[in-house]
């Protein structure tokens, strides 16, 4: 294991596992780390009280807020990274979301690169993915050199009632476009009809188009890869000049260990990837690795996002509810000129997600039991724009531990994307004015615990004094140091990251495989 790499990638999830698909047909010599294990396939991958209430897939870290307190972050340690348990929304950011948008508490950064140059990325990224979805729907989609690889996933009865009904206010409700591996002619996920919902959950039969399945497996089939697993990075050594990374050192199986490779390649997620390179601070980088911006770590952006259900006046038997989504009020309306963000659904609620909890639900419909709740749910996940703020910030405490400094911004936008859904329910077969908390979704009174949509604090740009990364997402002050989570965005936008960090991958896996005089192509499409 002592041999050198032509590349190192740090990470396996949509960023790092995609990338390692993309330069695995090369011959060049691979080796991913991953610092958790294959996440296994067994019965609880599908029990709501084993995922939701006894957190049995989270991983095992604790992080500290600006006051030292402690919480458990919503993290997920596996091959595949945080896409074994996410909700496989594979959406395009808005051609609009890459220029400078003025929100109500501020602007959006502009991007150093447009939608133009990602786009043929997110075409391969959406094939690679296996991605259900119909061009045309949503008015705010952005321009698409193809159609989605496969057609949309139909709406089941209730989701295509609220559809009709959205409809009817004027709205256009679209097909969210969706990572899963279903056969629509049995309407059955690999073959199973006994899927509770991708969203939160592991795949048992392997139907979710996740990192691990897509991306990791197909290129562990290239004898040059080697995927590491139970391998934490720790920091990364570079030479005496402090150009060049040197070393990765890990702590394994095996003990501590020193890789080498040409090119090393991180892709922690935006937190934990702010720790590693903070944490590798030297003579040479006494701020942290590549830090002579004092960006890293910077502008850490998650999503300002509420998890809501809405109790329908009619059961709602739906098994898979993640197929639709509203955008007419991203960019904003005549009387609030300002992007409030997107709507969609969220994987279903089950009663067990209640247990533990003082559920409202119960207080607003005593008569009900919580598997009443569950039955008549809605479930609707809004998201809206998490501005960049420098004090928004992953720190490195004495002991290791990560420190996240957040205060919320947005929230009028946020608000006002709320009451516009809140003031349809009557009009939409729920029960008026009822729109409920999701406390089970997130578990932690602690807002930035939920941090799946985590991004921002190694943002990339054309200048080194604002920015850590240049435009091909290399370090600006290290010859051979990348990253390619999503910690490069310089704005989150409002919808769910994974595609764009999926495409992106997919962009500078091109330049490294340049870089390392190979062949530049697109990635087949999986199998």
């Amino acid at each position: 294991m002592n041999a050198h790499y032509d590349v190192i990638v740090v990470g396996s999830g949509a960023g790092g596992g995609t990338l390692v698909r993309r330069l695995a047909p090369s011959g060049k010599r691979i080796l991913l780390l991953e610092r958790g294990d294959w996440l296994p396939r067994e019965p609880q991958n599908w029990l709501a009280q084993d995922v939701f209430v006894d957190n049995r897939y989270v991983s095992a870290d604790t992080w500290y807020d600006d006051r030292g307190k402690p919480f458990q972050p919503q993290v997920h340690y596996f091959v595949g990274g945080a896409t074994k348990l996410y909700g496989a929304a594979l959406y395009r950011l808005r051609e609009q979301d890459f220029a400078e948008l003025r929100h109500h508490d501020g602007l959006s950064p502009a991007w150093p690169i447009g939608y133009d140059e990602l786009e043929p990325y997110y075409t391969q990224a959406e094939q690679l993915y296996e991605v259900h979805g119909a061009r045309g729907e949503d008015p705010t989609e952005p321009p698409a050199s193809a159609d989605y690889p496969f057609a949309p996933v139909s709406h089941e009865p209730r989701i295509q009632q609220l559809a009709d009904d959205l409809a009817a206010e004027g709205l256009h409700p679209f097909h969210a476009p969706c990572g899963v591996r279903l056969d629509e002619r049995r309407r059955a996920f690999s073959a199973c009809v006994r899927c509770p919902d991708c969203d939160g959950f592991p795949c048992l039969v392997h139907a979710k188009s996740d990192a691990e399945l897509m991306s990791v497996r197909p290129a562990l089939e290239h004898e040059t890869v080697t995927l590491l697993t139970g391998a934490q990075a720790l920091r990364l050594e570079t030479d005496a000049s402090g150009r060049v990374v040197t070393g990765v050192v890990v702590a394994g199986q095996e003990g501590v260990e020193t890789f080498t490779a040409d090119i090393v390649v991180v892709s922690c997620g935006a937190a934990n990837t702010a720790k590693l390179l903070l944490a590798s601070a030297n003579d040479r980088h006494p701020a942290g690795l590549g830090n002579g911006s004092d960006q890293l770590g910077r502008n850490y952006m998650f999503h300002a996002s509420t998890a809501v259900l809405a109790l329908s006046r009619e059961e709602n038997p739906t098994v898979f509810q993640k197929t639709l989504g509203v955008n007419d009020f991203y960019f904003g309306t005549d009387d609030f000129p300002y992007p409030m963000g997107n709507i969609q659904m969220v994987g279903k609620s089950q009663a067990p997600m209640f247990r533990g909890e003082k559920p409202v639900e119960t207080l607003l419909a005593p008569k009900w039991s919580l598997e009443d709740v569950a039955r008549h749910a809605v479930d609707f996940w809004l998201s809206t724009e998490d501005l960049p703020r420098p004090d928004n910030r992953v720190t490195v405490r004495d002991d290791g531990a990560i420190r996240l400094t957040y205060t919320a911004n947005n929230g009028e936008a946020k608000q006002q994307l709320y009451r516009r859904l809140k003031s349809m329910l009557g009009r939409l077969g729920m029960h008026d004015g009822h729109l409920l908390p999701r406390h089970a979704y997130l578990k932690n009174d602690i807002p930035v615990a939920g941090c799946a949509h985590q991004a921002g604090t190694a943002r990339f740009g054309t200048d080194p004094d604002s920015s850590v990364l240049d435009r091909d997402c290399r370090a600006h002050e290290l010859d051979n140091l990348y990253v390619v989570d999503t910690s490069f965005f310089p704005s989150i936008g409002a919808v769910n990251p994974a595609l764009t960090a999926m495409a992106n991958a997919l962009r500078v896996g091109d330049h490294l495989l340049a870089r390392l005089g190979a062949a530049v192509g697109e990635p087949a499409r999986a199998a």
